[in-house]
């Protein structure tokens, strides 16, 4: 990896916390009395989008998944250890359509990576 791929990485893992912070923090959206929760439709659309170019960097599965669990952690720590000692991450069905929203699309984006590289 170059030293630009390298600075790449690091604003798509800037991207993973702070897409994980804002679907955090708009997950308990409401249009008028019905409960939306459109952060998970983001994660399900974004999280592979920085897995796949972060596998496009480097084949490697460190470099390619770094983004899932960056935002696996910031959703953990920031869900379960909110600001202020706030539980952001609500006892519903919302955080796992997030959670599962954000880690199964990019999952199967870094097992199709490491499919086409199978020795990295």
């Amino acid at each position: 990896m170059t030293a630009g791929d390298r600075v790449l990485l690091g604003f798509l893992l800037l991207d993973a916390v702070l897409l994980a912070l804002i679907e955090l923090l708009f997950l308990p959206s409401y249009l008028g009395s019905v409960q939306v929760p459109i952060t998970a439709a983001l994660a399900v659309v974004t999280t592979p989008l920085l897995v796949a170019e972060a596998a496009r960097l480097s084949p490697r599965r460190r470099v390619a998944g770094a983004p899932l669990l960056v935002w696996f952690a910031t959703v953990f720590v920031f869900g379960v250890f909110g600001p202020g000692g706030d539980i952001v991450l609500l006892n519903d069905w919302r955080s796992l359509l997030l959670i599962g929203g954000g880690a199964l699309p990019s999952a199967v984006m870094l097992g199709i990576v490491m499919g086409k590289n199978p020795r990295t």
